[in-house]
Protein backbone atom coordinates (compact mmCIF):
# COMPACT_ATOMS: atom_id res chain seq x y z
CA UNK A 1 0.00 0.00 0.00
CA UNK A 2 1.34 3.64 -1.06
CA UNK A 3 1.20 5.75 2.20
CA UNK A 4 3.15 9.23 1.56
CA UNK A 5 3.11 12.35 4.07
CA UNK A 6 2.34 15.57 3.67
CA UNK A 7 5.53 17.89 2.54
CA UNK A 8 7.26 19.37 5.49
CA UNK A 9 6.65 23.35 5.84
CA UNK A 10 10.18 23.98 4.12
CA UNK A 11 9.45 22.06 0.99
CA UNK A 12 11.28 19.28 1.70
CA UNK A 13 9.96 15.64 1.19
CA UNK A 14 8.91 13.85 3.97
CA UNK A 15 8.97 9.99 5.29
CA UNK A 16 6.92 8.05 2.54
CA UNK A 17 7.29 3.84 1.48
CA UNK A 18 6.21 3.19 -2.10
CA UNK A 19 6.31 -0.08 -3.25
CA UNK A 20 5.71 0.42 -6.82
CA UNK A 21 4.77 -3.37 -7.94
CA UNK A 22 2.52 -3.70 -5.17
CA UNK A 23 -0.04 -0.53 -5.64
CA UNK A 24 -3.18 -0.48 -7.32
CA UNK A 25 -3.80 2.49 -7.62
CA UNK A 26 -3.55 5.28 -10.05
CA UNK A 27 0.09 6.40 -10.84
CA UNK A 28 2.34 8.50 -12.73
CA UNK A 29 4.86 7.43 -15.05
CA UNK A 30 8.14 9.07 -16.19
CA UNK A 31 8.74 7.34 -19.00
CA UNK A 32 11.63 8.66 -21.12
CA UNK A 33 11.84 8.63 -24.53
CA UNK A 34 14.68 8.32 -27.53
CA UNK A 35 17.68 11.02 -27.44
CA UNK A 36 17.43 10.67 -31.56
CA UNK A 37 17.33 6.93 -32.74
CA UNK A 38 13.52 6.07 -32.19
CA UNK A 39 14.47 1.87 -31.95
CA UNK A 40 15.56 2.65 -28.81
CA UNK A 41 12.44 2.30 -26.59
CA UNK A 42 12.44 -0.42 -24.36
CA UNK A 43 9.49 -3.02 -24.05
CA UNK A 44 8.28 -1.61 -20.84
CA UNK A 45 7.99 2.06 -21.71
CA UNK A 46 6.03 1.07 -24.96
CA UNK A 47 3.74 -1.38 -22.48
CA UNK A 48 3.15 1.53 -20.11
CA UNK A 49 2.46 4.30 -23.03
CA UNK A 50 0.07 1.73 -24.16
CA UNK A 51 -1.73 1.00 -21.34
CA UNK A 52 -2.24 4.73 -19.35
CA UNK A 53 -5.36 6.14 -19.68
CA UNK A 54 -3.36 9.12 -20.67
CA UNK A 55 0.27 10.78 -21.96
CA UNK A 56 1.31 13.97 -21.07
CA UNK A 57 3.64 15.14 -22.99
CA UNK A 58 5.55 17.83 -23.96
CA UNK A 59 5.46 18.65 -27.46
CA UNK A 60 2.46 16.56 -28.45
CA UNK A 61 3.37 16.78 -31.87
CA UNK A 62 6.63 15.14 -31.34
CA UNK A 63 5.50 12.34 -29.48
CA UNK A 64 2.29 11.45 -31.49
CA UNK A 65 5.08 10.53 -34.63
CA UNK A 66 6.46 8.37 -32.29
CA UNK A 67 3.56 6.57 -30.77
CA UNK A 68 2.62 6.40 -34.66
CA UNK A 69 5.65 4.22 -35.35
CA UNK A 70 4.81 1.98 -32.50
CA UNK A 71 0.65 1.69 -33.27
CA UNK A 72 0.07 3.08 -30.12
CA UNK A 73 -3.22 5.52 -29.33
CA UNK A 74 -3.46 6.44 -26.33
CA UNK A 75 -4.97 10.08 -26.17
CA UNK A 76 -2.33 12.87 -25.51
CA UNK A 77 -2.24 16.44 -23.94
CA UNK A 78 -0.19 19.24 -23.66
CA UNK A 79 1.95 19.36 -20.43
CA UNK A 80 5.04 22.00 -20.57
CA UNK A 81 6.69 25.11 -18.72
CA UNK A 82 4.42 27.31 -20.28
CA UNK A 83 0.63 25.77 -18.94
CA UNK A 84 1.97 23.79 -16.07
CA UNK A 85 -0.56 25.26 -13.96
CA UNK A 86 -3.19 24.81 -15.98
CA UNK A 87 -1.68 20.70 -16.75
CA UNK A 88 -0.68 19.81 -13.50
CA UNK A 89 -4.42 20.90 -12.54
CA UNK A 90 -5.55 18.29 -15.01
CA UNK A 91 -3.30 15.24 -14.46
CA UNK A 92 -4.10 15.65 -10.68
CA UNK A 93 -7.62 15.59 -11.39
CA UNK A 94 -7.51 12.42 -14.62
CA UNK A 95 -6.09 10.53 -11.40
CA UNK A 96 -8.37 11.34 -8.77
CA UNK A 97 -10.89 10.00 -11.26
CA UNK A 98 -8.91 6.50 -11.24
CA UNK A 99 -6.74 7.10 -14.56
CA UNK A 100 -2.82 6.61 -14.68
CA UNK A 101 -0.65 8.47 -16.49
CA UNK A 102 2.59 8.73 -18.33
CA UNK A 103 4.56 11.55 -19.11
CA UNK A 104 7.14 12.15 -21.67
CA UNK A 105 9.50 14.87 -22.80
CA UNK A 106 10.49 15.54 -26.10
CA UNK A 107 13.78 13.35 -26.14
CA UNK A 108 15.49 11.82 -23.18
CA UNK A 109 14.41 11.58 -19.19
CA UNK A 110 11.41 13.30 -17.80
CA UNK A 111 13.11 16.33 -15.90
CA UNK A 112 16.18 16.13 -16.67
CA UNK A 113 16.63 19.43 -18.12
CA UNK A 114 13.43 19.31 -18.61
CA UNK A 115 10.07 20.92 -16.91
CA UNK A 116 7.98 18.56 -14.49
CA UNK A 117 9.76 19.00 -11.02
CA UNK A 118 6.30 20.97 -9.68
CA UNK A 119 4.13 18.20 -11.46
CA UNK A 120 6.02 15.11 -9.45
CA UNK A 121 5.78 17.10 -6.03
CA UNK A 122 2.24 18.45 -6.61
CA UNK A 123 1.62 14.14 -7.68
CA UNK A 124 3.40 13.19 -4.64
CA UNK A 125 1.59 15.56 -2.36
CA UNK A 126 -1.97 14.52 -3.33
CA UNK A 127 -0.51 10.78 -2.54
CA UNK A 128 -0.27 9.02 -5.66
CA UNK A 129 2.67 6.78 -6.63
CA UNK A 130 5.61 8.02 -8.96
CA UNK A 131 7.28 5.52 -10.81
CA UNK A 132 10.01 5.72 -13.41
CA UNK A 133 10.99 3.80 -16.16
CA UNK A 134 14.34 3.12 -17.85
CA UNK A 135 15.72 4.13 -20.53
CA UNK A 136 17.41 6.79 -22.86
CA UNK A 137 19.49 9.79 -21.54
CA UNK A 138 22.18 11.69 -22.75
CA UNK A 139 24.20 12.33 -20.17
CA UNK A 140 25.11 8.79 -19.48
CA UNK A 141 25.56 7.55 -22.89
CA UNK A 142 28.24 10.27 -22.96
CA UNK A 143 29.81 10.10 -19.60
CA UNK A 144 30.77 6.26 -20.75
CA UNK A 145 31.90 7.08 -23.77
CA UNK A 146 33.95 9.93 -23.00
CA UNK A 147 37.16 7.98 -21.79
CA UNK A 148 36.82 10.15 -18.17
CA UNK A 149 35.92 8.68 -15.20
CA UNK A 150 32.86 7.38 -14.61
CA UNK A 151 32.91 5.78 -10.86
CA UNK A 152 32.34 9.70 -9.24
CA UNK A 153 30.69 12.56 -11.39
CA UNK A 154 28.17 15.54 -11.15
CA UNK A 155 25.67 16.50 -13.67
CA UNK A 156 24.80 19.85 -13.78
CA UNK A 157 22.45 20.28 -16.79
CA UNK A 158 22.73 23.59 -18.61
CA UNK A 159 25.24 26.74 -17.50
CA UNK A 160 23.90 29.80 -17.68
CA UNK A 161 23.49 31.33 -21.19
CA UNK A 162 25.57 34.77 -20.15
CA UNK A 163 28.83 34.87 -19.93
CA UNK A 164 29.30 36.98 -17.04
CA UNK A 165 26.91 34.07 -15.15
CA UNK A 166 28.11 31.14 -16.55
CA UNK A 167 32.16 31.97 -15.29
CA UNK A 168 30.75 32.36 -11.42
CA UNK A 169 29.04 29.40 -12.12
CA UNK A 170 32.20 27.36 -12.90
CA UNK A 171 34.11 29.01 -10.26
CA UNK A 172 32.08 27.20 -7.80
CA UNK A 173 32.67 24.20 -9.57
CA UNK A 174 36.49 24.71 -10.17
CA UNK A 175 37.53 22.80 -7.43
CA UNK A 176 35.08 19.33 -7.72
CA UNK A 177 37.41 16.44 -8.01
CA UNK A 178 34.60 14.61 -10.00
CA UNK A 179 34.02 14.33 -13.88
CA UNK A 180 31.52 17.28 -14.98
CA UNK A 181 28.33 16.63 -17.26
CA UNK A 182 26.61 19.81 -19.24
CA UNK A 183 24.57 20.05 -21.86
CA UNK A 184 24.58 22.99 -23.92
CA UNK A 185 23.19 24.27 -27.22
CA UNK A 186 25.10 24.25 -30.31
CA UNK A 187 24.83 28.91 -31.09
CA UNK A 188 26.52 29.01 -27.65
CA UNK A 189 29.04 26.10 -27.71
CA UNK A 190 32.43 28.00 -28.52
CA UNK A 191 31.71 30.47 -26.09
CA UNK A 192 30.92 28.00 -23.66
CA UNK A 193 33.93 26.37 -24.05
CA UNK A 194 36.00 29.41 -24.06
CA UNK A 195 34.95 30.48 -20.68
CA UNK A 196 35.33 26.85 -19.38
CA UNK A 197 38.63 27.23 -20.61
CA UNK A 198 39.60 30.58 -18.40
CA UNK A 199 37.93 29.14 -15.06
CA UNK A 200 39.19 25.35 -15.06
CA UNK A 201 41.63 25.51 -17.56
CA UNK A 202 42.72 23.00 -19.83
CA UNK A 203 41.30 20.19 -18.95
CA UNK A 204 40.56 16.73 -20.55
CA UNK A 205 37.40 16.69 -21.70
CA UNK A 206 34.67 14.58 -24.57
CA UNK A 207 32.19 16.99 -26.52
CA UNK A 208 29.16 14.47 -27.60
CA UNK A 209 27.08 15.46 -29.96
CA UNK A 210 23.71 13.99 -32.36
CA UNK A 211 24.04 10.87 -29.95
CA UNK A 212 22.18 8.08 -31.22
CA UNK A 213 21.81 9.52 -34.50
CA UNK A 214 23.02 9.82 -37.71
CA UNK A 215 25.84 12.13 -37.26
CA UNK A 216 26.71 10.92 -34.11
CA UNK A 217 29.95 12.17 -32.93
CA UNK A 218 32.52 12.49 -30.18
CA UNK A 219 35.46 14.90 -29.94
CA UNK A 220 37.98 13.90 -27.46
CA UNK A 221 40.72 15.80 -26.43
CA UNK A 222 41.89 19.06 -23.72
CA UNK A 223 39.36 21.91 -23.78
CA UNK A 224 41.60 24.09 -26.17
CA UNK A 225 42.02 21.41 -29.26
CA UNK A 226 38.22 20.94 -28.94
CA UNK A 227 37.77 24.49 -28.85
CA UNK A 228 39.37 25.00 -32.87
CA UNK A 229 37.12 22.98 -34.00
CA UNK A 230 33.66 23.32 -32.33
CA UNK A 231 32.34 26.73 -33.76
CA UNK A 232 31.95 23.90 -36.67
CA UNK A 233 29.77 21.36 -34.96
CA UNK A 234 26.30 21.37 -34.75
CA UNK A 235 23.31 19.16 -32.93
CA UNK A 236 22.64 19.25 -29.34
CA UNK A 237 25.69 18.94 -27.89
CA UNK A 238 27.02 16.92 -24.32
CA UNK A 239 30.61 18.50 -22.46
CA UNK A 240 32.19 15.83 -20.03
CA UNK A 241 34.92 17.60 -18.69
CA UNK A 242 37.45 16.10 -15.71
CA UNK A 243 37.15 17.09 -12.24
CA UNK A 244 40.32 18.98 -10.51
CA UNK A 245 42.93 17.16 -10.12
CA UNK A 246 44.34 17.14 -6.25
CA UNK A 247 48.08 18.73 -6.29
CA UNK A 248 50.69 16.93 -4.06
CA UNK A 249 51.71 18.91 -1.33
CA UNK A 250 54.59 21.14 -2.06
CA UNK A 251 58.22 20.15 -0.47
CA UNK A 252 58.54 23.39 2.13
CA UNK A 253 62.02 22.83 1.73
CA UNK A 254 62.44 23.16 -1.60
CA UNK A 255 59.79 26.26 -1.77
CA UNK A 256 62.41 28.11 1.22
CA UNK A 257 65.02 27.36 -0.80
CA UNK A 258 63.57 28.84 -4.05
CA UNK A 259 62.79 32.15 -1.34
CA UNK A 260 66.20 32.36 -0.68
CA UNK A 261 67.17 32.53 -4.57
CA UNK A 262 64.41 35.21 -5.07
CA UNK A 263 65.55 36.99 -1.80
CA UNK A 264 68.87 37.54 -3.81
CA UNK A 265 66.97 40.26 -5.67
CA UNK A 266 64.55 40.78 -3.40
CA UNK A 267 63.30 41.63 0.53
CA UNK A 268 63.32 38.38 1.88
CA UNK A 269 59.39 39.29 2.95
CA UNK A 270 58.73 40.01 -0.15
CA UNK A 271 59.99 36.52 -1.73
CA UNK A 272 58.33 34.69 0.23
CA UNK A 273 55.09 36.74 -0.52
CA UNK A 274 56.08 36.09 -3.97
CA UNK A 275 56.26 32.00 -3.62
CA UNK A 276 53.23 31.75 -0.76
CA UNK A 277 51.63 33.10 -4.07
CA UNK A 278 52.92 30.69 -6.77
CA UNK A 279 52.05 27.70 -4.86
CA UNK A 280 49.32 28.62 -2.46
CA UNK A 281 51.18 27.78 0.46
CA UNK A 282 51.85 30.11 4.31
CA UNK A 283 53.45 32.70 3.49
CA UNK A 284 54.76 33.25 7.57
CA UNK A 285 55.64 29.14 7.29
CA UNK A 286 57.95 29.98 4.07
CA UNK A 287 59.30 33.09 5.61
CA UNK A 288 60.81 31.59 9.14
CA UNK A 289 61.68 28.36 6.84
CA UNK A 290 63.65 30.40 4.58
CA UNK A 291 65.33 32.19 7.88
CA UNK A 292 66.24 29.20 9.64
CA UNK A 293 67.89 27.96 6.24
CA UNK A 294 69.66 30.79 6.00
CA UNK A 295 71.04 30.98 9.50
CA UNK A 296 72.11 27.27 8.77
Amino acid sequence: MFRLKRFGRTGSLMMNRQKSFESHRPTLYLVPTPIGNRQEMTERALKILESVDCIAAEDTRNTRTLLQMYGIHTPLISHHEHNQAQSIQQITDRLAQGQSLAVVSDAGYPLISDPGQNLVRRILEQGYPVVSVSGANAALNALVASGLDCHHYVFYGFLDHKSSHRKKELERLATIPFTMIFYEAPHRIEATLKDILEVLGDRNMCLARELTKVHEEYLRGTVSEILEVAASCKGEMVIVIEGAVKKEDPDMDQLAQKVLKYAETMRLKDAAAQVSKEYNVSKNQLYQMALQQKDN
